[in-house]
Order: C-alpha cells, then structure tokens, then sequence
C-alpha cells in the first residue's frame, strides 16, 4: 500500500493528513508550540525555560496586598485640606457621574499626621504603615476604567476588564520562572475566595497551566489569637498527603510517567498543555515534604508573631514572606471573601478592616528588612479603585448616609522595597480628591513597573494567542522612573 493511502498510525499523523494537514495546524494553534515568543523554550519536564532579562533587575519577588472593596483614599493617604473647608457644599462643576447617587462634599472622620523624616501624612487609620513612610513611595493618581467591582478588580489583577487574561503573578513565573521547585511559583492566600471573581483573578488563562496561582486559605479560629496557636499547617492544602501512598510509591509512579512522557516526546512536536499537567503533578508531588514546614508559622519567634498581631490578614502576611523567603515568585494576600472595603454606607467601617491590616501591612516592611529581603522584595498595596469625596445618597448607602461611593478616577498606592524610592509622594489628585490631575498613573503602568522592576520589559513579555501576540499591559504601559531609587 502506497503511503499516501496507509492507515494513520496516532492522532497526531491522522491530523497530518486530515484536510492536507490543515487539521494538524489548527492542533499546533490549539496547543500553542510557539510556547515562548517572548524567549522561553518548552524544556523536557513541562518546564519553561526562563527568558533572559531585558536589563539588570531591581526585584526577585512580589508581595501585593490587596484591600478587595475599595479603601478610601481621601480617608488614608490622600489628606484634603478643602474637604474640612467645603464640608457639605456641593463639588464645584457639579455632581459626580459615579456609579449611584452622590450629595455633599464630606470631609474625612479621622485625623492626619505627619509621619517619618519625609513628613508624609497618613491617616489615623493606619499608625504603623505611617512609621514606615520613609520606606514607601505614595502613587496617589492612580486610576482605572470601569466603577464596577469585577471589571476592576480583573483590570488590577489581569491588566483586562474582562475574564480571560493571565494574572500578574502568571506572567512573571511564566517570564522568570520559581526560585523553589517544590513550591508553587505563584500563591493566593485569602480565608476564602475572594470576591465574586473568584480564580480568574490569578489564572493563566492562555499561558500554561503551571504558571496558575494556588489558593490557599489563611483563615483564623481565633482572630483575637496571636497568629501561630493551635495551628496545624498541614490542613492548609487539601490533600496535600496521600494516604494510599508513600512517598516512594509515588515517586515511582511519577518516574513511570516520565518515562513514558520521554518515548511519547521522541519524534513528536510538544505539547505543552499535557507537559503542563505533568508538571503540575511533579510540584504537588514535591510539595508533600515542604509545604507544611512553609506554612508552619509556629516555628517563628514569639517577638515576630507579635510583630504581626492577630487576624487572618495578620497570618496572610507572615506567609507571605516566609513563601518569598523559599524563593516563591509572586505572593498574594487578600483581605476577605467578598468587598469588605467597599464602605458604602459609613466610611467608619474602614476603622476595622484598617484595625486588621495596618499592623500586619508594616510588619511585612519590617520582617523582609531583619531577614535581609527587603532590598530585592517589591511590596505593592492598593485596591481595585477608591472612593468618592462626597457622601453618597443612594440606595445603597442606608440610613447612615456617611459613606462613599466607588471612584475609579483617582485614588491611591503604595509601594515599597524592590528598587522604590522611599520618603515620596507620587501624582496628585485635584483639590478634593476626585481625579487624578498631576502625573496620572493607569493600572498598565502599574504594571509596566512591576515588570520592569524584576528585569523585564513590558512590551517584551508576550505570548501569541489566537493569532495575535497578547502581554499584562496590552498595548499601553508607561514605566513609572521617577519612583525607581
């Protein structure tokens, strides 16, 4: 028989006959074999390769804070004199075309005070982030597209209103890769899922399934508890032990499964999706043995608990360094499921999410400085938007009536370590802080920086997807230098 009418031998040389072969490159473009179009090379073992930096770089690591809700900005890191002045006269050019309805201007409840040698003011709400300022640029014009939680949050996280784009922290283990092998590259830590985006806020989308983010729980029984009593690490990864097998008997497994891997790859074009999985596997294999020492707080001194204080978000941030610390790329903490921050109906709500936070936010500052990581550590905190300067009146404020509604025009981030420059505002919002007017700063250049900080030029970084090559800042992205020590 002619081989032209031999009977195709594997799926694969079925589809290089199927159509002319037509059916093998929709598979290539399904499977993406251009795995690296910004330098990486699918290696044997599902691993990518890591990409060589574009220039020298600032960062290894990321911790982000994030205050899912929307923190008031006017009410934490941008003081406004004229709210005091103007209180409950109407906003100069007239109402707000915000999300609901909108009245008066309201001043802040709490208090300002100059902090550090750089005299930054910083709200009564968060004392201890105020003994860190010299170490903390100020980004307080930022902002974003849409008033909606979802679309904002995604933005933040994805550099993309809508679902379906890698996460951040996707996109730098898939650029630099993970300094730990046995640990996942990127990490969520949050008590529950956190809002109602849910995983696609840390998914790879597109890029290979190894680069998603692992969601882990930093939930407390007691948040009244120092974080580190009656806790057991090993109930933090849901089975992370295999009860029907020792870990010889799954190494064994594994070995079989490469070795099969290794005859399936002779010949054969990738295939990074099932290389992926195999990967996955591998590291979950890996994470039996250090995980739990990881996430085991209990072995810290008694002076770091207490550094931390109580709470989840408190427990959230002591992992966080000791994950950064192993050589994870990029950690994650969330305040709480839902939009704890998003305080429409009295901005006095802000009180206790701060209360929670604001200890544990400068503790991060201070224990990556006393275990030497500071320097090549990036800390970022924010939210997804911030909040209006006048009170809102609509349906959702309540009978209180003394909060604020979403304002993604203008509000306010903080960075620190990683190359930053310490001791220094960046941008200003107008009188009343509304809009961003000086030296305005979107989301893609937040991300722009990011990347830039840990050796990586954003317009670089890409991966060609359904016929078109995609990167976190799309097709904007200014490096912010000016706040780059």
């Amino acid at each position: 028989m002619s081989e032209r009418y031999r009977r195709p031998q594997t799926r694969r040389d079925a589809l290089c006959r199927l159509g002319g072969g037509f059916g093998m490159m929709a598979f290539a473009g399904l499977v993406n074999e251009s795995i690296a179009k910004a330098g990486g090379v699918m290696e044997q073992g599902g691993e990518v390769a890591v990409r060589a930096l574009d220039h020298p770089a600032r960062a290894k690591r990321v911790i982000f804070l994030f205050m899912n809700g929307g923190l008031s900005q006017v009410d934490s890191f941008d003081p406004k004199p004229m709210l005091d002045k103007f209180h409950g006269q109407p906003l100069p050019g007239g109402t707000l075309a915000t999300e609901r309805k909108t009245g008066a201007l309201m001043r802040s409840p709490f208090t300002f005070k100059k902090y550090g040698q750089s005299g930054i003011e910083v709200s009564e709400l968060f004392p201890h982030v105020g003994s860190c300022v010299d170490d903390i640029c100020f980004v307080r014009s930022v902002h974003t597209d849409i008033p909606n939680h979802e679309p904002s949050m995604l933005m933040m996280n994805t550099g993309h209103t809508q679902v379906g784009r890698p996460s951040v922290g996707s996109w730098l283990t898939y650029g630099l890769g993970t300094g730990n092998k046995n640990l996942p590259g990127f990490v969520v830590l949050c008590p529950d899922v956190p809002t109602t985006v849910g995983p696609p806020l840390w998914n790879s989308a597109f890029l290979p399934a190894m680069h998603q983010g692992t969601l882990i729980s930093d939930r407390v029984e007691r948040p009244d508890q120092i974080i580190g009593k009656d806790f057991d690490p090993k109930k933090l990864v849901s089975f992370i032990h295999n009860k029907d097998f020792t870990l010889e008997e799954q190494r064994r497994e594994l070995n079989l499964l490469e070795k099969l891997d290794r005859l399936r790859r002779a010949g054969n074009a990738p295939e990074p999706q099932l290389d992926a999985a195999i990967n996955s596997m591998e590291v979950a294999y890996r994470m039996q043995t250090e995980a739990p020492d990881v996430f085991d707080i209990r072995k810290e001194s008694e002076a770091t608990l207490n550094l931390y204080g109580t709470g989840s978000t408190a427990r959230g941030c002591l992992m966080a360094v000791r994950l950064v610390e192993r050589g994870v790329r990029m950690v994650q903490v969330y305040y709480a499921k839902g939009d704890p921050w998003d305080a429409h109906s009295d901005v006095q709500q802000h009180r206790v999410n701060a209360n929670d936070s604001d200890r544990p936010f400068a503790a991060v500052i201070k224990d990556l400085k006393q275990r030497g990581l500071f320097k090549d550590t990036l800390v970022i905190c924010g939210s997804e938007f911030g909040r209006t300067p006048v009170v809102e009146v609509g349906g959702g404020a309540g009978s209180t009536q003394a909060g604020r509604d979403h304002n993604p025009f203008g509000f306010t981030m903080w960075l620190a370590g990683g190359g930053i420059k310490g001791g220094m505002t960046y941008g200003a919002t107008d009188d009343f802080g509304f809009k961003a007017v000086e030296k305005p700063v979107h989301v893609h250049d937040i991300h722009a920086t990011i990347l830039h900080l840990l050796g990586i030029d954003h317009t670089k970084l890409t991966y060609r997807y359904s016929g078109r090559d995609f990167r976190l800042t799309d097709v904007s992205g200014t490096v912010l230098n000016d706040i780059i020590a």
